[in-house]
């Protein structure tokens, strides 16, 4: 594959987006951008929360996974049922109920106002950091496959990233991305599709199915060992708590289901979105074992990260198949990040600027797109940051590592919410928001040291844990 082609089919992508930008974007106002004006059709929502929720991450980090940890991830994805279910049967309902633009004016009014400051900034930072880790590998491949053929440095390549998202997102918002991210959870699809038929096709499997459940490498269920971090009951109680956290109570997965006309169309899009979920998942980790022998058998020395990028853009696959897995790459990336970016820009100005209560509304307008461009540069030096500190594993590795610290008071203060009647001394909230992370980490690095016992994922469900009875201690009698 040569630099030209990429160019091209970048060039090409990102027309259709912008095109998609100006038809969406005519007319906009604030509430097109915040909630499209509660004129999203359901099914449109939960095809594209699929590319939302995969991003570019699962795209790479999911196949390249299997080598060292079979198909365990599974065990999360089955976990993610329960989640999703409760986010459809619980959450939803009340989120429609109070009529919410962001999700944690819920905190205002259940405990108060230092609450909801509370939950939007651990969102904010939640939702930032787990960005930038998707658009840091997205960036890093483009890097390795197009700009360093040209000496083009990282800062440019992430600058570009950032930009073009900006770009086909600062006018029409959340309408825009619910038309784009359909659009371009198809072409993941169909690259995902593409990618498995060629290198089946290449290896002379006439039975993917049977293939994948005859290697070794196809082990899903771990109930051997409880102190391992890939033990059954961690990976599919945390799989759950994980769905809570990061759709259930994440502004950016939230913001699309409450763009949809009720709560009825939003209940079918999260029924649907989650049957589909976990299916293309299932074809995630079956192309990650084919991947893995593929590799092995023909001595390419590829692993984790790099092992899908390496086989489809320098292995023998074609030409055909370089280019649909850099359009999925892409896709999955974009859908992920260009909601995050809409769903920060909103949270800042609705929960912590509350500009719909001071301003007018041309005011309003352009605070909101402001700081839609200090979030778009935040994004950037946060990336660089990854680019020259990361650790040497698989992404997907780092974001829910970093999600069981962030999302964990999110997950202790809607627990103490929803499921108590009692109320909290409101002050004393972000303090127990900000030591409960850190006793969770003090708890899970001993715990591994001296018991080896690893939490894994499951430091998600102790930091909830720790906020809830934090809340407790403190709660106003």
């Amino acid at each position: 594959m040569q630099p030209l082609h990429i160019i091209l089919l970048i060039i090409a992508y990102f027309s259709v987006l912008i095109f998609i930008s100006y038809i969406t974007g005519k007319s906009a106002d604030n509430k097109t951008f915040f909630k499209a004006n509660n004129s999203s059709p359901w099914y449109l929502v939960a095809f594209g929360m699929i590319g939302a929720s995969l991003s570019g991450v699962t795209f790479i980090s999911v196949p390249g996974w299997v080598e060292a940890q079979s198909m365990s991830y599974f065990q999360m994805v089955l976990g993610y049922v329960i989640g999703y279910a409760v986010i459809g049967l619980v959450l939803l309902p009340l989120y429609y109920k109070l009529n919410l633009t962001s999700i944690y004016t819920y905190l205002e009014d259940r405990f108060g106002r230092y609450s909801y400051k509370t939950g939007a900034s651990f969102f904010l930072l939640s939702r930032t950091i787990g960005a930038a880790f998707r658009l840091f590998l997205v960036a890093n491949v483009l890097q390795v496959i197009l700009f360093d053929a040209y000496g083009i440095p990282f800062w440019v390549t992430v600058s570009i990233t950032i930009l073009l998202i900006w770009l086909y997102t600062f006018k029409g918002g959340i309408k825009t991305i619910v038309w784009t991210d359909t659009l371009q959870t198809l072409f993941m699809l169909i690259a995902v599709g593409v990618c498995i038929y060629t290198i089946s096709n290449e290896m002379e499997i006439s039975n993917i199915f049977s293939y994948v459940a005859d290697s070794e490498l196809s082990k899903t269920f771990f109930f051997e060992d409880v102190s391992k971090a890939n033990y059954f009951w961690k990976q599919f109680l945390s799989g759950a708590f994980i769905a809570v956290v990061m759709t259930g109570l994440d502004q950016d997965m939230m913001q699309k289901n409450l763009t949809c006309r009720n709560l009825k169309d939003a209940q079918k899009n999260m029924f649907w979105f989650t049957i589909v979920l976990v299916i293309v998942n299932f074809f995630f980790l079956a192309l990650g074992v084919l991947l893995t022998d593929y590799a092995q058998k023909n001595g390419i020395d590829a692993h984790k990260d790099e092992l899908f990028p390496i086989i489809a853009t320098k292995g023998t696959l074609g030409l055909a198949t370089a280019l649909f897995f850099l359009l999925g790459l892409i896709a999955a990336a974009y859908s992920s990040a260009d909601s995050a970016l809409t769903s920060l820009t909103t949270s800042f100005s609705i929960d912590i600027l509350e500009i719909d209560k001071k301003q007018d509304e041309k005011t309003q307008e352009k605070i909101r797109k402001k700081t839609h461009i200090v979030f778009s540069v935040l994004l950037v030096l946060i990336i660089l940051i990854f680019k020259y500190f990361i650790a040497d594993e698989s992404v997907i590795d780092n974001i829910f590592k970093a999600a069981g610290y962030t999302y964990g008071p999110l997950l202790g203060l809607y627990a103490f919410g929803l499921f108590t009647k009692l109320n909290v001394k409101d002050k004393m909230v972000p303090a127990i928001c900000l030591v409960a992370p850190v006793l969770t980490f003090i708890i899970s690095y001993h715990s591994l040291k001296f018991l080896q016992f690893d939490f894994g994922f499951f430091v998600l469900v102790l930091n909830g844990f720790l906020t809830f009875l934090g809340l407790y201690l403190f709660k106003r009698k």
